[in-house]
């Protein structure tokens, strides 16, 4: 009798770690995932703020991912910065629009954001889509398109 109360002593202990394990487990992919969504969304704002207002080269191309980097040669990068500097500073705040989603439930973030430039002379749009493979977050496309002249 009293060898068999020690071993489902042992075996509710071990259920007890186990389950502990577990829940800090789901905890720090709980915890992670709100982490990734906040920095995500944290860059994308900074992302359009550095190029529409600050007109960051260096920002944009440090921050390509090797698909973008193919697609956004130094030279387009240069355009894209070039035209933005014409139309100058946007007038008003940028509202920036855009979330993070996840490709599996926990891992591969992905983001898309876009912002409604209000320039003096015309409005434009600015469409940015990011993620975080490995290591930090990197720009995957981007687009800047004028409106017609008002």
């Amino acid at each position: 009798m009293n060898s068999r109360s020690n071993s489902s002593g042992q075996v509710l202990g071990i259920l007890i770690i186990l389950l502990a394990l577990l829940g800090a487990g789901a905890w720090w992919l709980f915890s992670n995932k709100q982490a990734m969504t906040k920095e995500g969304r944290e860059f994308g704002r900074e992302t359009i703020q550095r190029l529409v207002v600050q007109h960051d080269l260096n920002f944009l191309s440090s921050h390509l991912s090797p698909e973008a980097r193919r697609q956004f040669p130094p030279s387009m990068q240069q355009e894209i910065i070039s035209k933005l500097q014409e139309f100058g500073a946007p007038v008003g705040p940028i509202d920036v629009q855009g979330d993070i989603l996840f490709q599996s439930h926990f891992f591969e973030p992905r983001g898309n954001f876009h912002a409604r430039l209000n320039y003096p002379a015309r409005p434009a749009n600015i469409d940015i889509s990011i993620s975080h493979p490995v290591g930090r977050w990197q720009i995957d496309d981007l687009s800047f398109v004028p409106e017609t002249a008002r």
